[in-house]
């Protein structure tokens, strides 16, 4: 893979942005692996805790006196885990920090579900048939719009539609490169946007809750918290998308001509969807109709099964408490009908290797959360972030930033963080325990908070090295552009990135603050303890 800079005006020359992203990336290089970094992190929260015991490090509790999990004196002791009770807790609650991390189960439940309808082929027919069918004023809208619905099977949008949109574009006499970066901005730029609750929700939501209780023990956030917020952002992204790719991006790369590709584009072919892919998807839609309107039999009437058994409403019922259930359903049952009217499911065992192929792709996952949850744990015992959040509530006080200022600084800090770490678990595993405690004492819900660190944590995702599959959208521009640089690729996404957080901050702002609405069903915005 060639880093060397395209002959692009605009890329010729290192500008001081230019140079910038260069020493982001350098210092990404140097950051050990996510794993490696939270093994270093529980290691250092340990040697912290000996250390800020050993001072009396503490704050006094700014809960009132008899709130759940305040303080007996009113004072927040650093808890020092270099001892022997440190150890004795570390070591008899190492298996359960593990199995009890909530992201863990969630997630898992969510991908064998997932797993069926990617497997049969569901998913990827569904996207080829979206992209390839729209009209030729629709087709940029539709990529960007695909690309972001398609995060709800993992790698899927990265590994067939980036590739399929540049081919399209071509296709169609314009710029590759503006379906790939169209396609990206779609997949990556708008990751945390979507219409359905996706494995990402649960993922976050688990971390949220653990960083939550540690200001309220009976705290609880569930997977469909951000789901109005994300729901809404999924229309803004495809439109905000459309207009830097048409408007923006372009125009700047110009006409394509076919000498700038590195390889014969002569074989280049989009496949169409076949009869029994098109009956799969018929089919596989009216699989879809019917579990919605079995699951819409349970919430909607008054007296549904699934409504909250004390007060009858939607809010705190077992329907959203189970939500990762609905979601093993909602793609599992589907997926399998269009894998047994293609013949790509023919019977039981057909999908059990689908869900095993999907849980061993998880490995690295797995391992992960191993580190992750310890570090959570200990972050937990010691602790360190409430003594953290009321140092910085204080501070932000102090310094008056509070309301839209305050979400602004976070959104635009988080997305910096994603230039260095670019996993969202991994980087909210790290932050939330510090700031979701700290922007709750300030007044905020942990489910607020949550919406603006997904817009930070995707904005930054175009144009960061970090990004796991950077390299793969490099290789793939680099069919149509020879010579192609990481400081071209970026320098194309920059766009995105910029229109996107100035953009998506905005929503968030009216959404949040001018029209008061929540981000999620039963999504409180402001917290009183």
């Amino acid at each position: 893979m060639t880093t060397q800079s395209s002959s692009k005006p605009y890329s010729s020359k290192k500008t001081m942005f230019t140079r910038f992203l260069d020493s982001v990336e350098y210092l990404g290089n140097l950051l050990p692996h996510p794993i490696t970094l939270f093994a270093i992190f529980c290691v250092a929260i340990l040697i912290s805790s000996g250390i800020a015991g050993y001072f009396g490090v503490s704050v006094v509790d700014p809960r009132p006196e008899g709130a759940s999990g305040r303080s007996a004196d009113g004072i927040i002791h650093v808890v020092s885990l270099l001892n022997a009770e440190g150890l004795q807790l570390i070591v008899t609650n190492l298996v359960k920090n593990f199995t009890g991390f909530a992201p863990l189960g969630t997630v898992l439940v969510a991908m064998l579900g997932v797993a069926i309808a990617e497997h049969s082929g569901l998913l990827s027919a569904a996207m080829r048939g979206m992209v390839m069918g729209a009209s030729k004023r629709m087709v940029t809208f539709t990529v960007i719009f695909a690309g972001i619905i398609s995060n709800t099977a993992s790698e899927l949008g990265y590994v067939v539609l980036i590739p399929l949109a540049a081919m399209l574009f071509h296709s169609l006499g314009r710029h590759p490169l503006a379906g790939l970066a169209a396609a990206f901005a779609g997949v990556s730029g708008g990751y945390s946007a979507n219409l359905l609750i996706g494995t990402v929700d649960p993922l976050l939501s688990g971390i949220t809750e653990s960083a939550a209780q540690m200001i309220d023990p009976t705290y609880t956030v569930g997977p469909e918290v951000n789901w109005y917020f994300m729901f809404i952002s999924t229309f803004f992204i495809a439109i905000v998308g459309a207009f830097v790719t048409e408007k923006i991006v372009e125009p700047k790369l110009g006409e394509y001509k076919i000498e700038e590709a590195s390889e014969d584009l002569s074989q280049d072919k989009m496949g169409a969807l076949t009869a029994a892919e098109k009956k799969g998807l018929k089919l596989a839609g009216i699989a879809v109709l019917v579990v919605s309107a079995l699951l819409a039999w349970t919430i909607v009437p008054e007296n549904g099964v699934l409504r909250n058994p004390v007060t009858g409403e939607v809010a705190g019922s077992p329907f959203l408490k189970s939500i990762v259930a609905f979601i093993f359903v909602f793609f599992a049952i589907p997926g399998f009908v269009y894998g047994k009217v293609t013949g790509s499911m023919k019977n039981d065992r057909d999908v059990i290797n689908a869900m095993s192929k999907s849980m061993s792709s998880m490995g690295m996952y797995i391992v992960l959360v191993f580190f992750a949850a310890q570090f959570v744990a200990f972050f937990k015992w010691t602790n360190f972030g409430q003594v953290f959040a009321v140092g910085g509530a204080d501070f932000l006080q102090t310094i008056g930033l509070t309301g839209p200022a305050l979400f602004f600084a976070f959104i635009i800090m988080c997305g910096f963080i994603n230039l260095m770490i670019g996993s969202a678990s991994a980087q909210w595993a790290v932050t939330a325990p510090i700031f979701i405690p700290m922007l709750m004492l300030v007044g905020y819900a942990p489910e607020t908070i949550q919406a603006a660190y997904r817009i930070g944590d995707s904005v930054t995702n175009l144009i960061t090295p970090m990004m796991s599959y950077f390299g793969l959208i490099l290789a793939v521009a680099s069919r149509y552009v020879k010579n192609l640089g990481i400081g071209t690729l970026i320098a194309t996404m920059l766009p995105y990135t910029l229109c996107f957080l100035v953009g998506w901050s905005i929503l968030f702002y009216i959404w949040v603050f001018v029209f008061g609405l929540p981000v999620g069903p039963g999504a409180a915005t402001y917290y009183t303890p």
